[in-house]
């Protein structure tokens, strides 16, 4: 590779590094290139999928200040899926593709700054999409307000009540006040001598 060639793939994959949002890192020996092309499609928008060779990522890795993520990582033939995307979805599409092709597979990588093992990609693949769990948030945040909602307009509706009970208990006692004044008064004619 000519020396300009070779500083062309190195600023490609500086701005790879930069403008994406993490990076996974894989190895691929043994993949055909039509199973490498079915990956690159699954992938779609969520995320550019790219052989790269390992001395000139090393250099773009420095130059992009994320080398320390991937310095160890960078052995035997690597490929790197620089996600643009939702990485839940990225990383969903290489685990499924590493279920169904057990010749990839995921090293590591980083995602926003992160540092991440295998084993943490493979986490954030269980992960619901971020379109998902937006929808639960809204769900939950909607049910907490219409609970409020109900809570705050049970308030006057309670204090109708007690104050339609608080009435109808002063005038059934006011009745029953009335009615023992008088039968005293009776029972007193009744007692009185006969003349």
């Amino acid at each position: 590779m000519a020396k300009a060639e070779k500083a062309a793939a190195i600023a490609e994959l500086k701005n790879d590094f930069e403008s994406s949002n993490g990076a996974v890192l894989t190895e691929y020996r043994g993949l055909t290139v039509a199973q490498l092309k079915e990956l690159r499609t699954n992938l779609g928008e969520t995320a550019k999928f790219a052989v790269v060779k390992n001395t000139l990522t090393k250099r773009a890795a420095n130059e992009a200040g994320v080398d320390e993520q991937f310095r160890e990582l960078l052995e035997g033939p690597s490929a790197i899926a620089f996600v643009r995307g939702d990485v839940v979805e990225a990383a969903k599409g290489l685990r499924d593709f590493a279920k169904a092709n057990p010749l990839l597979v995921i090293k590591g990588g980083f995602i926003d700054g992160k540092s991440m093992d295998a084993a943490e990609i493979t986490r954030l693949a269980d992960l619901e999409s971020r379109e998902v769990l937006l929808a639960k948030l809204a769900g939950a945040m909607k049910g907490s307000m219409a609970n409020a909602a109900a809570l705050f307009n049970a308030l006057p509706t309670q204090a109708a009540q007690l104050a339609e009970a608080l009435r109808a208990k002063r005038e059934a006692g006011g009745e029953s006040a009335e009615a023992p004044a008088d039968a005293p008064a009776a029972e007193a004619a009744d007692e009185a001598p006969a003349e």
